[in-house]
């Protein structure tokens, strides 16, 4: 095959001495859909900037088409041919879904070009959906659509543009499996119509379900280049983590205790102000996984924030031991030892704009340990830091680095940190492994059964049902806002018997859902 993009020996040292680079090749066919995988800070994400002009590499060469070339800024790659879609969206939400797509490049008509051409507009992003199979309404508000839609209009900005080359920096990170079998039939459709696609990925399954080839990074450098259908699961996470990585979750039988957290007969609003969860009720007991398993958009979110404090109830009762969680504050739940991981660690989860160690005691500061009168205790904090850091593998020089600045797994791995480290009675963790890859999976997943072990009551929320059915004791099935359905997990569940419930095809009887 004809080689379309070729890295030589790319290096990237940034002014604070970080290596993220270091020697890196790859070569991308014409024609081919070429998976990068690699832990987080294996380099991929600034190899990719570099490649799209956001980065300057400090040494090494980029040929596309066989001809060497430099990129001063994204306007140079996208000139050659070049698209990228980043892991979170770069959306304006009070713009329509035509708005977004041609942003910056609108089509204009009249003397000077002063006027935007509605019209034109209209007409080229209906045709450009209508060519790739990408079908979207173009008068529809950006904030009203679904994540996979979003997904869509990412992608279908850099096909307006004139991309042959597409990059795609963790596409699946936020869609739900429905949306990622959506997403890979527009990926093999493109690739049809002649397009080349670089697929930045944590999940293994999916390079092996979409990829031609997959290049393998780790600290910096190239491991391995590979032809997907030569190998398997295990060798690309062997070559990515330098060591045999425990795919499947290792966990004894549960002892389940007493209930910790009761939910009755709840009925929470969402953002639109349409009844979101409706008349659910369950129950979590300490030293137990109760797994939410759903399709995204089925009430999980306003769930978890009425548990948490983040969202008024309509109706209903939530019961934490004795305690009524609906009349009290978050401060007060935070206080209750609640943990809880939010789904979006950039929003909800960190302060961006605060150190590490900062986020790590974020709702513990005042406690006499971190606190001498009106000052705080810089040290302590720091070695608190320093301890988390290292138990929990968040690799950053230290703890005085912005939080901002890390990678999606990393920052997750602070979050857990900060809740875990509460030694929580209740733990609710919504879509804890979300972008991270398989050495910090792995790692995630122990820790929330080790919680367990230890007698915590933990509610799970994950939009991946392998995850939900991996490491739960007990699942519930959402649909439309209410739990259809307490399944003991086990193995005679199977994946397609959960899914009847996530469509609400079947349906518990009332009573069996409630013992």
């Amino acid at each position: 095959m004809t080689i379309l993009l070729e890295m030589k020996d790319i290096y990237k040292t940034f002014p604070n001495g970080t290596k993220a680079n270091q020697g890196v090749n790859i070569s991308v066919h014409e024609g081919e859909i070429h998976a990068l995988v690699g832990e987080n800070g294996a380099g991929k994400s600034t190899l990719m900037k570099i490649l799209f002009g956001l980065e300057t590499p400090t040494q090494g060469t980029i040929f596309f088409r066989g001809a060497p070339v430099v990129f001063q800024s994204p306007k140079d790659a996208i000139k050659l041919g070049m698209g990228m879609v980043h892991q979170h969206f770069m959306l304006a939400p009070s713009l329509t879904v035509s708005e977004n797509i041609v942003l910056g490049d609108e089509p204009r008509t009249g003397p000077f070009n002063l006027f935007r051409n509605r019209d034109k507009e209209r007409a080229d992003v209906t045709n450009l959906m209508q060519s790739y199979g990408l079908n979207l309404d173009p008068d529809e508000l950006v904030e009203t659509i679904s994540v996979g839609q979003k997904q869509r209009v990412e992608i279908l900005k850099v096909l307006y543009r004139g991309a042959r080359l597409i990059i795609l920096d963790e596409p699946t990170a936020v869609l739900t499996p429905q949306e990622t079998d959506e997403l890979f039939v527009s990926i093999k459709a493109l690739v049809k119509q002649g397009y080349t696609v670089i697929f930045i990925t944590h999940k293994l399954r999916e390079i092996m379900e979409i990829s031609n080839r997959v290049t393998v990074l780790k600290a910096g450098k190239t491991v391995s280049t590979l032809l997907t259908k030569d190998t398997n699961q295990d060798e690309i996470s062997r070559l990515m983590v330098g060591r045999d990585v425990i795919l499947r979750v290792d966990k004894r039988k549960a002892e389940p205790k007493d209930v910790v957290l009761s939910v009755h007969e709840l009925r929470v609003k969402n953002d639109k102000g349409t009844i979101a969860v409706q008349d659910l009720s369950l129950s979590v007991r300490s030293g137990e996984i109760f797994g939410i398993a759903g399709v995204e958009g089925n009430g999980q979110t306003e769930l978890v924030e009425a548990i948490t404090g983040l969202r008024k109830a309509m109706d209903g009762r939530i019961k934490y031991f004795d305690q009524d969680l609906l009349s009290k504050s978050v401060a007060q739940i935070r206080s209750s030892k609640i943990g809880h991981v939010p789904e979006d660690r950039q929003t909800t989860g960190a302060c961006l704009t605060s150190t590490i160690a900062e986020n790590l005691v974020l709702d513990v500061y005042r406690h006499p340990e971190f606190k001498w009168g009106p000052f705080l205790r810089q040290k302590k904090i720091d070695e608190f830091a320093k301890v988390m850091m290292q138990v929990f593998d968040v690799r950053a020089k230290h703890g005085g680095i912005m939080a901002g600045s890390l990678s999606g797994g990393n920052m997750q791995k602070v979050v857990i940190a900060r809740e875990l480290s509460k030694n929580p009675k209740l733990l609710i963790v919504s879509q804890p492994t979300r972008g991270v890859d398989i050495g910090a999976i792995e790692f995630i997943h122990k820790e929330i059964v080790k919680k367990r072990d230890e007698g915590a009551a933990v509610l799970l929320i994950s939009a991946e049902l392998s995850e939900v059915m991996s490491l739960s004791d007990r699942i519930g099935v959402i649909y439309n806002g209410k739990i259809v359905a307490v399944l003991e997990n086990g193995p005679s569940l199977t994946e397609e018997e959960i899914g009847y419930y996530m469509l609400g095809v079947k349906q518990q009887e009332e009573r069996r859902i409630a013992e």
